[in-house]
């Protein structure tokens, strides 16, 4: 299954700069992400686990579960952590249209602003990684961030143990780095045993962990 960097390349940061892999730092800081939800179950576990450490993270939702998660997207919110738009239904940017891809991503927009009081959410991820350079233009123009990352956990990959998974963001993790994992019921048993080790061990280390 391996197609993906657990450690994304600096020449891919260099050449598509105009997305946010990773911040700048030489604090102890780091931001952990956390795409696919909110789900039942999955979700509050991972707001328990950071709320272990105190740790702040960044959601980037799918709209359709925001819609029949309500009460577990509140509670995303309630605990502090920040939301990305993570399209309606997982749509691929490189299988859609501008138009649709936009249309796509705005229905998300108005269901996660509806429901922020303090803020609107201008973060966006495109899921798979997969989005078409007129896209991310028409995005900027309106505001939005483009969020990818340089640490991938790849708890989606069902080739792999939940010991490489942890291996994989002990591994690469620097100042500064952007982390994704899934609150989704596909990375769940993995998630369920690899985020606390990292939480741990980060902690230990001195990092300290913030939202987007």
């Amino acid at each position: 299954m391996k197609r993906y960097f657990t450690k994304t390349p600096r020449i891919i940061m260099r050449f598509f700069s105009n997305y946010t892999w990773r911040f700048t730092t030489n604090k102890k800081q780091i931001y952990l992400t956390f795409d696919d939800g909110p789900t039942p179950k999955i979700t509050p576990f991972v707001l328990s686990e950071l709320k272990k450490h105190n740790a702040k993270a960044t959601f980037f939702c799918i709209g359709k579960n925001i819609e029949n998660h309500p009460h577990i997207f509140k509670q995303i919110i309630d605990e502090g952590h920040t939301i990305g738009n993570h399209t309606h239904n997982h749509l691929n940017g490189w299988e859609n249209s501008t138009k649709i891809y936009l249309q796509n991503i705005q229905k998300t927009a108005k269901i996660i602003n509806s429901k922020l009081t303090t803020y609107n959410s201008q973060l966006f991820r495109p899921p798979y990684g997969k989005i078409k350079s007129a896209q991310a233009k028409e995005l900027q123009k309106l505001g939005y961030k483009i969020i990818l990352w340089d640490v991938l956990s790849a708890d989606f990959d069902t080739t792999i143990n939940h010991q490489k998974c942890t291996e994989n963001v002990l591994k690469n993790t620097q100042n500064g780095s952007i982390i994704v994992f899934h609150d989704s019921v596909k990375a769940s048993k993995k998630l369920y045993a690899t985020l606390p080790k990292v939480l741990a061990e980060l902690s230990k280390k001195g990092y300290e962990f913030l939202a987007i």
